[in-house]
């Protein structure tokens, strides 16, 4: 008999085998890294970046060239998805490497976020799911890092900026770990679930 619950271990094909697996989910699923860099003594600010179109964003963050261009100049956390069978920390680790050219920067976390949504358009009546794994860091300095990956690299506070100014929903991540821009309560009124 089943209980009705839907567990989390996953398989590929169109009719679950049993109770105990359930499908990935039709509009996919995401597992990404995130960093929240904050210079010395400002709690509020984070390190954003807007990206230069001309760096290898497939290769660095699985960003194609249509995805870069509707970007365009909208604010980034350094993050992107994990590589598959990669861990969190790897993940953290290769992107404070590669988009910071910073291999020894301390990471602390992750913290862990769930975050079910419906996408915009979306032809199925099923959610997308993103697994977030938040790391949070000290730069050494209040100037921030140079990278020929990023246009622009600063330390701003999300309050200044609205959830507009943010690209791929990265004001939504802030939000979660209490730093949302102006308009982030009205992309989230219910609080993710912490995973």
């Amino acid at each position: 008999m089943s209980s009705g619950r839907q567990f989390a271990r996953l398989k590929r094909g169109t009719e679950p085998v049993g109770p105990e697996f359930s499908l990935v989910p039709a509009e996919g699923m995401c597992l990404s890294a995130f960093l929240v860099i904050r210079p010395p003594g400002a709690e509020r600010q984070v390190l954003l970046g807007r990206l230069d179109p001309a760096a290898s964003w497939l290769e660095l963050s699985a960003l194609d060239p249509a995805r870069v261009a509707a970007i365009g100049d909208r604010w980034m956390l350094p993050s992107c998805q994990l590589l598959l069978y990669e861990s969190p920390e790897d993940a953290a680790r290769r992107i404070a490497r590669e988009q910071l050219a910073a291999a020894s920067i301390t990471l602390e976390g992750p913290a862990v976020f769930s975050d079910p949504y419906y996408r915009a358009g979306s032809r199925t009546k099923e959610m997308h799911w993103d697994l977030h794994f938040v790391f949070r860091g000290r730069w050494p300095s209040d100037r921030p890092p140079r990278s020929p990956v990023w246009r622009e690299l600063a330390f701003l506070d999300p309050a200044t900026l609205s959830g507009d100014e943010f690209a791929r929903n990265q004001g939504d991540v802030l939000a979660l770990v209490g730093l949302p821009p102006r308009s982030a309560a009205a992309a989230h009124p219910a609080p993710a679930r912490r995973a």
